[in-house]
């Protein structure tokens, strides 16, 4: 249609069409719940286009009553979207998850509030869990929800590693004040410092509604410039312990900027993470040793180069730098339990082909061991190969099969002789880790 006859209802339409279109990154992005201030916003703004669209007259013409109804479909499509960011099960298993971690700061760590170093074993151990719970919340690559679950796994993990820093740290200062008449200023600035750290784990967990970061990231850059304006005279005990105090409010500076970088996409889109991306590729060459593996006609000639191999991809995760991301740890840790479940598959085929070579007279509870751990490795090989879910007919199957076994091992009797107690209990212990390894492969866990 040529443009300078185009009908202003139409143009008006097109007009509208790119105003939402423009906030359609937003709404897909969207990470926060119904009652954000942004959700409110973005809600408005739709909400606005969609009278304005309602607004135009059509003159009852077909083409310009389609358009508008386009027009329309669109938008209500990214109300739908926004609506369900928002209210996503997994995105509340977030929150709940989240208001677990608030709870627990509010219980445990009063004593930041005077500058105390009180931090129970329990605080530990429960934000730890909570992390480890928070890697496991599926996202499906949805990045409103990749986005929900990194912002609130950084400031957990802040939190942890400002109690951690302030466990650790063994100072032998601060200095007397008889030292030099600075040191009474950095005291003071030190105290300060302390009262900002609780504010600031107050900050992150959203349980102290009457700071803002501006605000401290103003009172920080003030001490910062009382430190500065400080003459220490040249005395080194006294400049260290000035470069001590300035560190800690780095620190601290460092955390308040943690919002700005979530919104960025490569800090929640683990997909382009360099560790991930190093993670993956031993993923993949492993899948080949694998799959040579399972594919080969005769595999015990593969045995020990595959099994070097694979070592040295151990070595590999070894030196994946995990950043202090949980996800990227959770994604390591999932790796090497990847190529070591193989080097064990190896290891029992190298057993059985060395039983077959060196067959000598075995107990009857002994030689029970040995079938069943024969039956292990083609049900081993078979998990290997497995790709599904939970609710698949061949996990069930496997299951059933693991489940078995582990009931055969159980009515082995050992008649009392160690050799045999100690290969049923290794048996056992392996049929154990294969449904593990099962359950860890079905359960679409994705960073």
């Amino acid at each position: 249609m040529d443009m300078g006859n185009q009908h202003p209802s139409i143009s008006r339409l097109q007009e509208i069409q790119r105003e939402v279109k423009s906030i359609e990154p937003q709404v897909v992005g969207f990470s926060g719940l119904a009652d954000d201030k942004n959700y409110k916003r973005l809600e408005r703004i739709l909400t606005k286009q969609l009278f304005e669209i309602d607004s135009v007259d059509t003159e009852g013409k077909g083409d310009i009553q389609q358009a508008r109804k386009r027009a329309a479909q669109e938008t209500e499509g990214l109300l739908k979207e926004l609506e369900q960011n928002a209210n996503h099960p997994h995105r509340i298993e977030i929150q709940n998850i989240f208001k677990e971690a608030q709870a627990l700061v509010k219980e445990k760590i009063v004593p930041f509030y005077s500058g105390g170093n009180c931090v129970t074993d329990e605080f530990e151990e429960g934000i730890q869990d909570i992390i480890l719970r928070l890697t496991h919340v599926k996202t499906g690559g949805k990045i409103s929800l990749r986005k929900a679950r990194y912002h609130t796994l950084t400031k957990i993990c802040a939190v942890q590693e400002i109690i951690e820093d302030c466990m650790k740290k063994q100072p032998s200062l601060p200095l007397s004040e008889d030292v030099h008449p600075s040191v009474a200023k950095i005291n003071l600035v030190m105290c300060e410092v302390n009262k900002a750290r609780g504010t600031l784990i107050a900050l992150l967990m959203g349980v102290d509604s009457t700071e803002t970061c501006r605000h401290l990231s103003c009172v920080l850059s003030g001490l910062m410039a009382d430190l500065d304006a400080l003459d220490v005279c040249g005395r080194t005990e006294i400049r260290n312990y000035r470069r001590e105090v300035v560190e800690d409010i780095n620190k601290l500076l460092k955390y308040l900027d943690l919002e700005e970088e979530a919104d960025s996409t490569h800090a929640f889109d683990l997909g382009q993470n360099h560790s991930i991306l190093k993670i993956e590729k031993v993923l993949k060459r492993m899948r080949e040793i694998k799959n040579e593996l399972l594919q080969a006609q005769s595999p015990p000639e593969l045995y020990l180069s595959s099994k070097t191999e694979l070592q040295g991809l151990i070595g590999q995760l070894d030196e994946v730098s995990v950043e202090k991301n949980p996800c990227i740890r959770e994604a390591r840790r999932r790796a090497v339990i990847e190529v070591q479940t193989l080097i064990t598959y190896l290891d029992l085929k190298e057993a059985l082909e060395k039983r077959k070579l060196f067959p000598s007279e075995e107990n009857p509870p002994h030689k029970a061991v040995w079938d069943v751990l024969g039956n292990l490795s083609e049900i081993q090989g078979e998990v290997l190969s497995f790709g599904g879910n939970r609710t698949d007919k061949n996990y069930i199957r496997l299951e059933e099969l693991l489940t078995k076994q582990l009931l055969t091992l159980d009515a082995v009797d050992p008649q009392g002789e160690e050799k045999c107690k100690s290969a049923r209990k290794q048996a056992v212990k392996l049929a154990q880790n294969i449904l593990s390894y099962l359950d860890l492969k079905s359960d679409e866990w994705e960073y």
